[in-house]
C-alpha cells in the first residue's frame, strides 16, 4: 500500500469513527485522536502534545486520548494540513508560514523582524492579538481548521555550507531553502540569496546533494535534523520569529460534543505553555550539541542592511495590514 493510499485509507476511517460518533451511537466510545509533527519525539512541540494527551486521556477515563505521530511519519506540513482538513487526523502542529496565503492576516507574523525579540512576540501571541488569529483562521471558511493554541518555535538564523554570514553581502547568491510561502522567498530574494521554497521533509536531501546550500531555521530544528552536519555556518541573522500553531481538523472538531471541545481547548491552553518551558530548556541543548560537532556560530555586529533591505517586502504584505502592524508594535 502506497502512502496515498494509506492516507485514503486513513481518512475513510476517521470519517466513519467521527461521523458515528456525531450521531450519538459512539458517544461513550474510546477516540484515539491522531497527532501529527515533522518533528521527532523529545521535540518541545511533540512533547507537549503527549502530556496533553495523557492530561486529556485521564479528564476523559481513557475515552478520549491522542496518538502522536512524529518524525514526518505522515508526510510533511503540507501533508499533515491536508490530512486533518479531510478528518483523517485530528492535531497538527503547524508553521504559520503554509497559512498566511489561507489567512492574511497571519502572513504579519510572517513578515522579517516584525518583533523585537522573543518576549514581545510572546506578548503578543498570549494577549489579544493572539486570541484573534486563532480566530481567524478558526472562522475561515475554506481553511477546514480549528486554531488551538500557540507554540514558540524561537529565532530563525541562517546556515549554510559554504562561508560564515557576518554581513548582508555574505548572503549574496546562496541557494537558501525558506518554507512555502511567497514572503518567505521574497524576503531571501531582498536580502541577496536565493530563496528557493521548499517542504522541511525534503531538505535533508537537498543538503546533501548540493540542490541548497542552506537554510534557515531555529536551534532545536537545526540540531535534531542533523543539518549541521552538511552546514557548519550557523549565522545569528535573527530574522524571523514565526510563532507555531496547534491546529485541529475542524471535521473532526463538529463531531465532538460542546464538552469535549472545551476541554480539549482548554488544554490545548495549558500546552501553550508547558510548550514555552520545554522550549527554552531544548534551545540550551541544542547549543551545546552543535557547538560539540564543531559548528561556527556566527554573531552578526549589525543587523540595520538586513532590516533595510526587506522594506519591499514590508510594502508588498504588510501594506494592507498597517493598523494590525501598528497594533504589535504598540505591545510593550
Amino acid at each position: 500500500m502506497n502512502r496515498r493510499e494509506l492516507l485514503v485509507g486513513g481518512a475513510v476511517a476517521a470519517l466513519a469513527v467521527t461521523g458515528s460518533y456525531r450521531s450519538g451511537a459512539l458517544a461513550q466510545q474510546k477516540l484515539v485522536l491522531k497527532a501529527s509533527d515533522v518533528h521527532p519525539l523529545g521535540y518541545p512541540t511533540v512533547e507537549a502534545v503527549v502530556r496533553m494527551g495523557k492530561k486529556l486521556e485521564t479528564a476523559t477515563n481513557g475515552r478520549l486520548s491522542i496518538q502522536v505521530y512524529p518524525s514526518m511519519q505522515l508526510g510533511g506540513e503540507k501533508e499533515s494540513i491536508e490530512q486533518a482538513q479531510v478528518g483523517a487526523l485530528a492535531f497538527a502542529r503547524i508553521s504559520v508560514g503554509p497559512m498566511g496565503p489561507v489567512v492574511p492576516e497571519l502572513n504579519v507574523f510572517n513578515l522579517p523582524f516584525m518583533f523585537r525579540d522573543t518576549a514581545h512576540m510572546e506578548k503578543v501571541i498570549d494577549g489579544e492579538i493572539g486570541s484573534e488569529m486563532l480566530k481567524k483562521l478558526s472562522d475561515n471558511p475554506t481553511a477546514g481548521l480549528i486554531g488551538l493554541c500557540w507554540m514558540n518555535a524561537g529565532t530563525r538564523n541562517v546556515y549554510n555550507s559554504k562561508r560564515p554570514i557576518k554581513s548582508i553581502d555574505d548572503l549574496k547568491g546562496l541557494k537558501i531553502r525558506m518554507m512555502g510561502n511567497p514572503v518567505f522567498v521574497d524576503s531571501m530574494n531582498a536580502l541577496g540569496g536565493n530563496g528557493v521554497a521548499m517542504g522541511y521533509d525534503q531538505l535533508i536531501n537537498a543538503l546533501q546533494t548540493g540542490v541548497v546550500d542552506g537554510a534557515e531555521n531555529n536551534y532545536p530544528s537545526y540540531a535534531s535534523g542533523q543539518h549541521y552536519r552538511y552546514a557548519k555556518y550557523y549565522s545569528l541573522t535573527e530574522h524571523l520569529m514565526i510563532p507555531e500553531i496547534l491546529v485541529f481538523s475542524k471535521r473532526v472538531w463538529d463531531s465532538l460534543s460542546k464538552e469535549d471541545q472545551a476541554l480539549i481547548a482548554k488544554l490545548s491552553k495549558e500546552a501553550q505553555q508547558e510548550q514555552r518551558k520545554l522550549w527554552y530548556e531544548a534551545e540550551e541543548k541544542s547549543i551545546q550539541q552543535i557547538r560539540d560537532a564543531g559548528v561556527e556560530i556566527v554573531k552578526i555586529a549589525d543587523k540595520q542592511p538586513f532590516q533595510a533591505a526587506v522594506k519591499p517586502v514590508w510594502d508588498k504584505y504588510g501594506g494592507q495590514h498597517a493598523a494590525l502592524i501598528q497594533r504589535i508594535q504598540a505591545v510593550k
